[in-house]
């Protein structure tokens, strides 16, 4: 008997377990601990907002800028409460494509689904990009050494090259990293996550011996307008909380471990990016910031301490920190495209495991070599909001999953239940929106276009595919 339409763009995936692929069950191997996952969030979130963001948003909102800071935490942290019940609740790969996949039926899964390759995709290509001043930065300050701008900016750069290739390089580096286990990337990521911590609070007792409370002055010099179009810019680089959500078949014990390693990474994440934000503005006035596209913060600690070392230390922790980043946006799209292939919305291909180091070999290829495409040739400037777009829609989308679930599915056993429900997941949706609302018009269009193409894709080739018959599909 054919399926109707309706029926197919409905249908949704049983919350108690992925799909059989077909191919005798693609699984991954749990070997992520708490530590580890916790570390994962805190890895891919603490770098972007920080060490290259700034540039891009102090000359958005002013001093004003760390009021953004807090409004994008107070809207990922009421969506980070959601995600805790909702990976408790349904802990499998795929992120928020597996969560509207259970909760809103396959056609809306597929719109995530386009939100999350764009977010992460892009975001890590736009890490990427930030990657290369800090390396040209501490190239010179170690070695006397500058790559030529012609392999430090793309074509369309407001300094033009031909390619950034310390760009590609970091691409192809992670991307070796994640076919070797991840387990291993688990561990290099966590090695790199306590460096770049060590550095940032170096970072702030530095520059707090210049602070002026004279740059403060001026707090809101854009008004309040200014605070939402800055923490619309900042808000990507909170995609570190949904990418702990892309480790549900390889973390251990994930009912417990992903609410606690979110809410851990959380608090983290926002007391650093506040204290360095007010560390940095203190030590410089904030018009100085448009002028400072590349390490940013290291050139702040060169003027402060009229030395070098201070500056070649944040500089190789910067390096650092953004290999971590770019590590773990890479790590999320891959396992998203996995959970996608193993559901039949994508050629089995994409679900393939290799058996000597159970990672998604021919995915991960597919995404470095894209990505590093757009790291390439792509600015940054270009980038970021695509990313922030992409995230606020998909925290939107789980914090009405965990709505939809608690009435269709009281039943389930949760190890983690959202607090004031159900004002909280309300709240996150009314702030997500907020922050949305502070994009330029021609990021929407932008992003209209390729959900439209990810959709099209779905109703030609995807809901055809698709493994969920009608006898396996949730009514």
């Amino acid at each position: 008997m054919t399926t109707s339409i309706g029926t197919q763009l409905l249908r949704r995936k049983p919350v108690t377990g992925p799909v059989d692929s077909g191919e005798g069950g693609a699984r991954l191997t749990r070997s992520i601990s708490t530590f580890q996952l916790t570390m994962f969030g805190v890895g891919s979130t603490i770098g972007t907002g920080i060490f290259f963001v700034m540039a891009q948003a102090v000359p958005e909102a002013g001093p004003g800028v760390i009021l953004s800071f807090i409004v994008a935490g107070v809207a990922a942290g009421l969506a980070a409460l959601c995600y805790a019940e909702m990976a408790s609740t349904v802990p499998v790969s795929g992120s928020t494509y597996s969560y509207a996949y259970a909760t809103l039926g396959e056609l809306v899964a597929m719109g995530v689904a386009a939100c999350l390759l764009l977010e992460y995709g892009v975001s890590t290509a736009a890490v990427s990009v930030g990657w290369s001043g800090y390396l040209n930065e501490l190239l010179n300050n170690v070695l006397h050494v500058r790559l030529p701008d012609a392999l430090t900016a793309g074509p369309f750069d407001a300094t033009p090259g031909v390619l950034n290739l310390p760009a590609v390089v970091l691409v192809a580096m992670c991307a070796v990293l994640l076919i070797r286990g991840a387990s291993e990337s688990a561990r290099a990521n966590a090695i790199m996550v306590i460096i770049k911590i060590a550095v940032l609070a170096m970072f702030v007792a530095v520059a707090a011996t210049a602070f002026d409370s004279g740059n403060f002055s001026d707090f809101l010099p854009f008004g309040v307008h200014g605070i939402s179009v800055a923490a619309g810019t900042i808000f990507f680089s909170f995609i570190g909380l949904d990418a702990i959500s892309t480790a549900g078949d390889e973390v251990k014990d994930p009912q417990r471990a992903m609410p606690r390693a979110l809410i851990a990474a959380l608090l983290i994440v926002i007391v650093a990016y506040v204290l360095v934000a007010v560390a940095a503005i203190g030590a410089q006035p904030w018009q100085d910031f448009a002028s400072q596209t590349e390490a940013g913060l290291s050139t702040i600690l060169q003027r402060v301490t009229g030395s070098l070392w201070p500056a070649t230390i944040l500089a190789a922790g910067a390096v650092i920190s953004i290999f971590s980043v770019t590590l773990v946006t890479m790590y999320g799209q891959t396992r998203i495209l996995f959970a996608m292939a193993r559901d039949g919305m994508l050629p089995t291909w994409f679900a393939k495991v290799s058996p000597r180091t159970q990672t998604p070999v021919n995915n991960t290829i597919v995404v470095a070599v894209v990505v590093g495409l757009l790291a390439a040739f792509v600015p940054l400037d270009k980038l970021a909001d695509m990313v922030s777009i992409g995230t606020l829609t998909a925290f939107i989308v789980v914090s009405l999953g965990v709505i939809i679930l608690r009435r269709t599915r009281p039943d389930l056993p949760r190890a983690f239940k959202v607090p004031g429900y159900p004002v909280t997941p309300v709240l996150a949706i009314a702030a997500c929106i907020y922050v949305l609302s502070g994009l330029h018009w021609y990021t929407w269009v932008w992003f209209a276009l390729w959900v439209g193409v990810v959709v099209g894709f779905y109703l030609v080739w995807g809901r055809h595919h698709s493994l969920l018959g009608g006898e396996k599909a949730q009514p």
